[in-house]
C-alpha cells in the first residue's frame, strides 16, 4: 500500500490477521504475535488486560503491526 503524505511516499507492511494465536505463531515463528485493536490503531502484547479481547481484533505477527503503523498500547503493562 502506497500512502502519500505531503509529497513524500511511506510504504505500510501488509497486515495478515488471524483469527487464533496459534495460526499466527505458524505464520511468523521467529516474531512475536500481538492482538490488533483495528478501531483504536494499537496492538497488544501478551499478558496485558485486552489482549485477544474484542470484536474489532485479530492476531497479527508484532513486526506486520510495527510496519503497518499501529502503535503499541501502554495500558496494562506488567
Amino acid at each position: 500500500m502506497l500512502v502519500g503524505a505531503g509529497g513524500a511516499e511511506v510504504w505500510a507492511t501488509p497486515l495478515t490477521p488471524f483469527r487464533y494465536e496459534a495460526q499466527a505463531q505458524r505464520h511468523c515463528p521467529h516474531d512475536r504475535v500481538v492482538w490488533l485493536d483495528f478501531k483504536k490503531g494499537r496492538y497488544y502484547r501478551k499478558g496485558q488486560k485486552r489482549y485477544g479481547q474484542g470484536f474489532d481484533g485479530s492476531f497479527v505477527c508484532l513486526n506486520e503491526a510495527r510496519g503497518s503503523f499501529y502503535r503499541r498500547s501502554l495500558l496494562g503493562l506488567r
